[in-house]
């Protein structure tokens, strides 16, 4: 299974957006896809159509070890995307994990059990630098880095590169930065132009050509419970999201073969 971690500890920064939008493609290219939905707020698995009266098994139980992941995945709407639900109740999933041994290895296990399922999972992570955060890195083998074109991006970044090193020295030696993904991009405005240019100076190739624009059918798509890529295909962030996940495609490993 290709194990990817959506991360950035900023809020607001289009990574659920584009979570779901990925999600959305790679299971339109045949792959079987399973979404964790990672964030207490639950924003992933709202804009998969999931009514929270559906979310009577969660990630929050599958950490806890009350059932397996397989049991808690939900079908969506859209073909060959499963999504585990997030609920309120993860908020203290931190708390009562942190005196146990294998706090930082719990979803790492989770998912390990159900590796045969699906052929990609990608975890949609909270906007912190937390223990939730820490598991999603461990249980991950790519990292992609949502990240918005405004003034504090690249200091968000740093932080979130300082973890991934620990990650690395401590648990996951294995983990890889797939790429950075320029979200809200206004070509109109000067900033977000310096903000592309000062990213890719700093971390090169790790950028993806395609940066992802501001756009109101992005925003409008959650409250439908619909991705936008089926929500308004031909929008210009659908589009975005559509040359995103060709970029993304063709930096993933290849274990796993779309059916």
């Amino acid at each position: 299974m290709i194990r990817i971690a959506i991360a950035n500890q900023k809020g607001g920064v289009g990574k659920t957006t584009t979570a779901i939008n990925l999600a959305t493609a790679l299971a339109a290219t045949g792959f079987r896809v399973l979404l964790i939905d990672f964030d207490p707020q639950g924003n992933a698995s709202t804009g998969l159509g999931v009514a929270r009266s559906a979310r009577d098994k969660s990630i929050y139980q599958v950490l806890t070890g009350e059932c397996e992941l397989s049991d808690a995945a939900i079908a969506t709407r859209v073909p060959r995307l499963d999504v585990v639900a997030a609920t309120q109740d993860l908020a203290g999933a931190e708390l009562e994990l942190a005196d146990l041994s294998d706090r930082t290895t719990r979803l790492d296990q989770a998912v390990g059990r159900a590796e045969a399922r699906w052929d990609v999972c990608l975890i949609d992570c909270p906007p912190s630098l937390g223990l939730l955060t820490i598991n999603a890195l461990v249980a991950a083998r790519s990292l992609l880095i949502p990240l918005q074109c405004e003034f504090f991006a690249l200091e968000g970044m740093s932080q979130l590169l300082q973890t991934v090193e620990r990650v690395r020295a401590r648990f996951n030696p294995d983990l890889t930065i797939l790429g950075v993904a320029l979200t809200m991009y206004d070509r109109r405005n000067r900033l977000s132009e310096q903000v592309a240019a000062d990213v890719r100076a700093v971390v090169g190739d790790l950028v993806f050509n395609t940066a992802v624009p501001r756009n109101v059918r992005l925003s409008e798509a959650p409250s439908h419970g619909l991705p936008a890529l089926i929500y308004d295909h031909r929008c210009p962030g659908s589009e975005a999201y559509i040359a995103l996940a060709r970029e993304m495609i063709a930096r993933l490993p290849m274990p796993a073969v779309a059916a």
